[in-house]
C-alpha cells in the first residue's frame, strides 16, 4: 500500500484551518490510520479545532484497551470530543469552533473501515468513483430529499451549512462504513475544499492517468487551486 497526505490552503482563505494526519504503521490496535480534519470557527478556532481532534484522537486510539477497531474508534471520538468542550469553555475565543473528520483503516481481510463526521469526504475509486462516506450538511439532506440536484450541491449558498461536527454543541458519533477493497484501489480522503473544486468525474481521471499517489495529489491540489481554489485543500490518497 502507498499513501500521501497533502494540503494547500487555496486562493482566497489566509490560512490553514485543515489537518492530516497519516500512518501506515500501527496505531493502538488499528493497523494503520488515515484522517483529514476541516476545521470551522472564526480566527484561528478552526485551526486549533482540527489540530487538537486530531492529536487527542490519535493519542486515544494508541493507549486504548477497547477490543475492536469500532470500539476504538467510538470511545476515541466521544472523549475528543468531551475534550474539546472543555477546553473551548477555558477560552473565550474558541467559543463555537468545531471540525469534520473523516478516517480510514485498512483492516485484515482487505476491508476499509471508514468513519466520518461532517462533510469532509471518502471516495473509493478503480474504474469508477464512489463517495462512500455521506455528508452530514444541510445541502446533503436537501439532495437526498430531492428538493435540489446533486449538481446544484456543489454551488449551494447554504454548502458550508454543516449539520455534525466535533465541537462545543455537544457529543455526536460517526457514521461507519466497510468496504471490500482489491489490489489497484485507491482510497481519497478530501476536504471540500477539494470535493467542491473538483468534479468527480475529474477525480477519476487524474487517478486513472497517474501511477504515482505523489503525482495524483499534487495534480489534484493544482486542479483545485485551478478552479478557483475558495477553500483550503487537504487531501490523504491510499493506494492499494
Amino acid at each position: 500500500m502507498r499513501s500521501i497526505g497533502k494540503t494547500d490552503k487555496g486562493k482566497k482563505r489566509s490560512m490553514n484551518q485543515d489537518v492530516f494526519f497519516i500512518s501506515d504503521t500501527p496505531v493502538g490496535i488499528l493497523p494503520n490510520l488515515y484522517i483529514v480534519a476541516d476545521g470551522m470557527g472564526g480566527q484561528n478556532a478552526g485551526d486549533v479545532a482540527a489540530r487538537f481532534c486530531v492529536d487527542r484522537f490519535t493519542e486515544l486510539v494508541r493507549v486504548s484497551r477497547e477490543r475492536t477497531p469500532i470500539q476504538v474508534i467510538e470511545k476515541a471520538i466521544r472523549q475528543t470530543n468531551e475534550d474539546l468542550i472543555e477546553k473551548a469553555s477555558s477560552q473565550k475565543e474558541l467559543e463555537g469552533m468545531g471540525t469534520t473528520f473523516v478516517m480510514a483503516s485498512l483492516l485484515p481481510g482487505d476491508i476499509l473501515l471508514v468513519a466520518n463526521i461532517g462533510d469532509s469526504r471518502m471516495y473509493l475509486i478503480n474504474d469508477r468513483i464512489m463517495q462512500i462516506s455521506q455528508d452530514h450538511s444541510l445541502v446533503a439532506e436537501m439532495v437526498r430529499s430531492g428538493e435540489i440536484r446533486k449538481e446544484e450541491a456543489r454551488f449551494h449558498p447554504n454548502k458550508n451549512v454543516v449539520l455534525r461536527a466535533l465541537s462545543t454543541q455537544g457529543i455526536v458519533s460517526p457514521d461507519y462504513y466497510q468496504i471490500a477493497v482489491k489490489p489497484g484501489d485507491c482510497a481519497l480522503l478530501c476536504s471540500d475544499g477539494l470535493s467542491d473544486m473538483v468534479e468527480e468525474a475529474e477525480l477519476l481521471k487524474t487517478v486513472s492517468e497517474y501511477e504515482d499517489v505523489g503525482d495524483i495529489a499534487d495534480k489534484l491540489v493544482a486542479m483545485a487551486n485551478e478552479n478557483g481554489g475558495r477553500d483550503n485543500i487537504t487531501l490523504v490518497l491510499l493506494k492499494i
